[in-house]
C-alpha cells in the first residue's frame, strides 16, 4: 500500500489547496500514485468525462459478513466500491426493458 502524504487536508469547502499541490514534487507523486498507474494504457485518458461527485448520505445497514469481508479485503474505500456496486445495479434497472427475442424451438 502506498505511503500516505505527508501534506494535510487543508482543502476548504471542495476546493482545490492550490498553494500545497504546486509543492508537491514529482518524487511525491510517484511515490503516492497508485501501483497500477503505469499499467494505463497511453489512451485511457483520451475521452475522460469530469464527473461531479454527488453528496453522500450516511446510513446504517445490514450485510452478510461475507459480503463485507469481500469488500474490505480490496483495501481501504471498500464503501466507496460497495456504493459503485449498487450504483450499476440501479442504473442497469432504471435502463428501458430490451424486447425479448422469441426463443426457436428444437
Amino acid at each position: 500500500m502506498p505511503k500516505r502524504s505527508k501534506f494535510v487536508n487543508t482543502a476548504k469547502e471542495g476546493r482545490a489547496d492550490l498553494a500545497r499541490l504546486r509543492r508537491v514534487s514529482d518524487a511525491e507523486i510517484g511515490r503516492t500514485a497508485p501501483e497500477e498507474l503505469p499499467l494505463l494504457p497511453d489512451n485511457f485518458w483520451k475521452h475522460a468525462k469530469v464527473v461531479v461527485p454527488t453528496t453522500k448520505e450516511a446510513i446504517s445497514f445490514r450485510v452478510d459478513a461475507d459480503v463485507l469481508e469481500w469488500f474490505r479485503a480490496g483495501g481501504p474505500r471498500y464503501q466507496s466500491r460497495m456504493n459503485a456496486v449498487l450504483r450499476t445495479f440501479v442504473e442497469e434497472m432504471a435502463r428501458p426493458a430490451r424486447p425479448r427475442r422469441p426463443r426457436k424451438s428444437a
